[in-house]
């Protein structure tokens, strides 16, 4: 299928000082050739979903930042990396995609055009597919506001690392009916578990990773060593951010968000929060 033009943009190339003043007087950035992502998620199944995400690569682990809203209000996220690491050429889909004219775009359907969950965003425990990718309860869980924030290194395999440009990334969880759960309802069972609803595994919005590796990429928010998750979720709060400097670096990603907001739409951006 041809690829639409990129909605999704590379997070720009800035030179240490100017990094060093949007994350303030904390020296959390460093010139490094590792590679930063930014992409835009933006909304399927009109869930009104949309966010931004990060990702970083250092040798073999991957750090990935995700803030979102529209989410569902107190209900779990599932999330992942889909896509492929041997070439093939997959894309965020669109209404199109629905292929049964149900009204609801579900996973399977979807799934054609971004490809199979590659890794689990989970905020703890394992990131495999097959034994994480449904794992709703080591999922985030939108706040009252229906807003995420997320931040998780995990260690990859190394053709995640050469192929990361052809991952997206994927949050699932709709309500169609408006009800502020998760329930049959509105959309009967999952086509991937009938035990769960299809409204829990329906994908809300997808962002694809485009462009070449660019810029600096925070150094005190990168733990190193085994890739065990950083902490457990909680609504509201970013996951993984532990001590002065990663609370320095999830504000300075949470600078650089509020930036592009305010680019987009000329007027201030909404407070991003911070680490706890």
């Amino acid at each position: 299928m041809p690829k639409r033009p990129g909605r999704l943009t590379v997070l720009a190339a800035l030179p240490a000082a100017a990094l060093l003043t949007l994350a303030g007087s904390s020296p959390v950035f460093a010139e490094s050739d590792t590679p930063a992502f930014q992409l835009d998620l933006e909304q399927l199944n009109d869930s009104g979903a949309k966010g931004t995400a990060l990702v970083s690569l250092r040798g073999d682990e991957m750090t990935v930042w995700i803030k979102s809203e529209g989410m569902v209000p107190g209900q779990p996220s599932a999330q992942h990396l889909h896509g492929s690491t041997d070439g093939h050429d997959f894309v965020c889909p669109d209404g199109s995609a629905d292929t049964n004219k149900d009204g609801i775009l579900n996973n399977t359907e979807a799934t054609v055009h971004y490809g199979d969950i590659n890794i689990a965003l989970t905020v703890s425990g394992d990131t495999d597919a097959a034994t994480s990718g449904l794992a709703v309860d080591r999922m985030p869980v939108a706040d009252e506001e229906g807003k995420i924030a997320y931040k998780r290194t995990i260690k990859v395999g190394q053709d995640v690392v050469e192929k990361i440009k052809d991952l997206h990334i994927v949050q699932h969880g709709i309500d169609p009916n408006g009800n502020g759960e998760y329930d049959f309802e509105g959309a009967g069972k999952s086509e991937l578990d009938p035990k769960l609803p299809q409204e829990a595994t329906a994908p809300t919005n997808c962002g694809e990773v485009k462009g070449a590796a660019v810029g600096s990429v925070p150094v005190g928010g990168i733990e190193t060593g085994s890739g065990a998750e950083q902490s457990s979720m909680s609504p509201g709060t970013t996951v993984g951010v532990a001590g002065a400097a990663s609370a320095a670096v999830a504000g300075a990603v949470g600078v650089l968000f509020a930036a592009r907001r305010r680019k987009a739409s000329g007027v201030a951006a909404a407070e991003t929060g911070g680490a706890a």
